[in-house]
């Protein structure tokens, strides 16, 4: 599994939120932790599992599996909120405590949630499901694998907690597993339909999924390292990334709408001048999906747009290469600069919103 030095900048919010909740226990929580089985779902409960999930991702898959004999609350559930800096209120931290199965992400992720679990609560944890840590890239719901093995540790902690109702539960799970799978069908038809090919992405948040798809990820690695750490792309870095760009040297740009900023204006308004298309990812899932195989699904549908998209763009550009400027090299630009020597250019920083995919105008909690 690929790995990414992921900044976590939680700890001292972590260390007061164990200080209020000193009275009911701050649990360890750790991605290694092992389920537990708390002492209010025993053989004789009745009625909905009171689940909660740190994110949305898991939030909807919990919901899949358990139906209608669990209650599911996610606490980051929208896409106006980055979860690798969000900071739970006292009411969050609340419902963590009282749930009687908390599902997490792990790897770093989702530390203010992982390790405030209240002693003797049973978690779900996706990162120990697939073997995961802090380090790796955590997007792991992109993880056809992950997704697999967490949905599978879901079934199996329902059923400890509601034993009478373990046949549901293994019978929804059989279903999603019949959907996950056409999913994963339609991957390999398409990897086995698109040979050689490659992408280039603003955050790594969809590695996996592409990963999936056998693209290979283009994107210079110290620009990956720089935004992995939420640092600033330097600018050696982010001139080869617009250089990749500009030269077609990749068939699409994966941009995390969440993490806006003139940095990820450059590189997909140069995206948009020079027809790579540009296929917008989130991390958390969309209000407009309730399941997450049908988000992944509908992310599938753009992706196969896109290599249409740049196919049926590429006989234009190998005109245009072959003509009287073929040989010279796309000039980089900086942000908030004109690109290359054509004056008539206009400023990446600022694209034409008609035609060019940009982030202008979106939020960026994350900075």
């Amino acid at each position: 599994m690929k790995r990414f030095g992921w900044q976590t900048k939680t700890a001292a919010l972590l260390g007061s939120l164990c200080m209020i909740f000193t009275l009911t226990g701050c649990g360890a929580g750790n991605d290694s932790q092992t389920p537990t089985k708390n002492s209010t779902t025993s053989k004789q409960a009745t009625g909905p599992i009171d689940v909660v999930a740190s994110i949305n991702q898991w939030g909807s898959l919990a919901k899949e599996i358990g139906g209608d004999d669990v209650n599911v609350t996610s606490i980051v559930n929208t896409v106006s909120v980055d979860a690798h800096d969000f900071e739970p209120k006292t009411t969050d931290m609340a419902k963590l405590q009282s749930a009687q199965i908390v599902v997490v992400n792990g790897a770093g992720y989702d530390n203010w949630a992982s390790k405030s679990i209240a002693k003797g609560t049973t978690s779900v944890s996706a990162a120990t499901a697939v073997g995961a840590s802090t380090g790796d890239n955590p997007h792991l719901w992109f993880s056809k694998d992950a997704r697999k093995a967490t949905a599978t540790e879901l079934e199996d902690a329902f059923a400890k907690a509601r034993p009478a109702k373990a046949k549901q539960f293994a019978a929804r799970l059989k279903t999603w597993k019949a959907n996950e799978a056409k999913l994963e069908d339609s991957m390999k038809t398409f990897s086995q339909q698109h040979k050689n090919v490659t992408y280039g992405a603003t955050e790594p948040v969809a590695y996996y999924l592409m990963d999936d798809l056998g693209f290979t990820d283009k994107t210079p690695k110290g620009y990956t390292q720089s935004v992995s750490s939420e640092g600033e792309p330097a600018p050696s870095d982010l001139q080869k990334f617009e250089h990749l760009i500009s030269g077609r040297e990749v068939n699409l740009l994966i941009n995390n709408t969440q993490e806006a900023s003139n940095t990820t204006n450059l590189l997909t308004g140069t995206a948009g001048r020079t027809e790579v298309p540009v296929v917008d990812v989130s991390e958390q899932m969309p209000h407009d999906q309730t399941t997450l195989t049908g988000w992944i699904t509908t992310l599938m549908t753009s992706i196969n747009k896109a290599m249409a998209d740049f196919k049926a763009s590429e006989a234009d550009h190998q005109k245009t290469g072959s003509g009287e400027n073929s040989g010279q090299s796309p000039q980089p630009t900086q942000p908030g600069t004109g690109s290359g020597t054509n004056s008539n250019q206009q400023a990446p920083s600022t694209p034409n919103s008609s035609t060019v995919p940009s982030n202008e105008g979106q939020t960026d909690p994350g900075k």
